[in-house]
């Protein structure tokens, strides 16, 4: 059984972000970049299924410019088999992404597709329920635990008031929760290997999908500064400003 495991590549999590001077989005020229964090996740569990024996073959794919290579070959290096790159200098919503997983899902054979809940960019938590939809596959979100046997996969779900536990019916597609498991680090000799592991291009263009935005950036703000604290010399000063500047006392 294929594993498809789709990553991102993003700002790195701990970099400040800073917006760009006309306001069309964050900058990313010379700021650290990596995979997505939950990402990371989702490759870390696609790799420990294949340890088990549970799966045979495990296949990251990435949609972006010539950079998210870079990030196609940490998959690799942490114990993926091959990796796709669908090249494109377009940013696509969504639905777009979606779109093009599905047909990367009929173009590989894959059976079960694994993918972080959400970008920590745009924090959309969209296009794993969007391709299960697509493909008409059960859908598992927000993962915080795994069980594959035969054509039935049994996941432990996060939700609102605590864990549900769901059964699906290979094929199936899964997103993963910060609690399912730690990801590794990738050592060197894993670094070097990955240099000569299959990485297949493919240009957007040849996907039979229109690339036309269904969704448009209009304005990307920082948020307001906020005020500098100050000291108060008594309880009675703290209530007072409480009161009559904070206004969260009657």
């Amino acid at each position: 059984m294929k594993v498809l495991v789709a990553i991102k590549r993003v700002i790195d999590p701990y970099v400040k972000i800073r917006v760009k001077q006309d306001h069309s989005g964050v900058e990313t020229q010379n700021v650290k970049m990596a995979m997505n964090p939950f990402d990371e996740i989702a490759v870390e569990e696609a790799i420990r299924l294949k340890e088990k024996g549970l799966v045979e073959e495990v296949i990251v794919v990435s949609i972006g410019d010539k950079s998210v290579q870079e990030t196609l070959r940490t998959g690799l290096a942490l114990g993926a088999d091959s990796a796709i790159h669908v090249e494109t200098d377009q940013l696509f919503s969504s639905l777009l992404i979606a779109k093009i997983l599905k047909q990367m899902v009929q173009k590989t054979g894959s059976q079960l597709i694994i993918l972080g809940k959400q970008a920590i960019d745009s924090d959309n938590a969209q296009t794993g329920s969007m391709l299960a939809a697509l493909l008409e596959w059960p859908l598992a979100s927000f993962a915080s635990k795994i069980m594959l046997q035969g054509d039935k996969c049994q996941v432990t779900c996060e939700v609102d008031g605590g864990l549900q536990t769901v059964e699906l019916t290979l094929p199936a597609v899964i997103t993963t929760d910060l609690r399912l498991n730690t990801p590794r680090y990738a050592s060197l000799p894993n670094i070097m290997k990955a240099k000569t592991k299959p990485l297949t291009v493919i240009p957007f263009n040849s996907f039979d999908i229109s690339p036309n935005m269904d969704m448009h950036t209009i304005d990307v703000s920082p948020p307001p500064v906020r005020k500098a604290g100050i000291k108060v010399a008594s309880v009675q000063e703290l209530v007072e400003k409480l009161r009559h500047e904070a206004k969260v006392l009657l």
